[in-house]
């Protein structure tokens, strides 16, 4: 493999194909690092989830001895600690939730890869638009809807993400299904 120096501008160097490589090199960062983070996530969930099933039965062992305070204050912690690992949870989700997202952005990064080292898609605004339309599509949630309508039509990135930002909060009651 040769190495383009893309210091100096020789006949074998090309801004596309520089594109190219950093676009590639970015999707496979993000590719690693959600691949090396799935092992934990799935160890914590097991791990929450055994913790919950060990708490019930600690529940149930207490239910069936004779209620005395100290049974009620040890069934009380029993039942808190399940409702905190139980918040954990669902707190724990937003991983699944930066999972989907990064996953688009791997799917879009390589994408636009295939796009732009192709002279003739690189060059052809249908090319463009049904690409653009192949990223709305794998959209499930809103608000990643939402941000990529503000960017097509002109905002900045601030703006995109000001647009995103105000409606979650007007939906912030809302839970948003992905």
């Amino acid at each position: 493999m040769s190495f383009s120096n893309s210091k100096t501008s020789d006949h074998d160097w090309s801004h596309v194909r520089e594109t190219n490589k950093l676009l590639n090199l970015s999707a496979a960062q993000v590719d690693v690092i959600l691949q090396e983070s799935e092992l934990s996530v799935n160890t914590l969930t097991e791990s929450f989830t055994d913790i919950v099933e060990s708490m019930q039965t600690i529940n149930n062992h207490l239910l069936s001895l004779d209620i005395s305070d100290a049974n009620k204050q040890v069934l009380d912690c029993c039942l808190e600690t399940k409702d905190k690992i139980q918040t954990a949870i669902i707190a724990f989700q937003f991983y699944d939730r930066m999972q989907q997202c990064l996953q688009h952005v791997t799917l879009n990064l390589r994408g636009l890869s295939r796009l732009v080292e192709n002279p003739e898609r690189l060059n052809n605004p249908d090319e463009w638009h049904e690409y653009q339309n192949q990223i709305r599509s794998r959209y499930t949630m809103e608000s990643e809807k939402m941000m990529f309508d503000a960017i097509l039509e002109g905002k900045s990135f601030d703006e995109a993400i000001a647009v995103k930002n105000a409606n979650q909060y007007n939906h912030s009651s809302d839970i948003e299904l992905f």
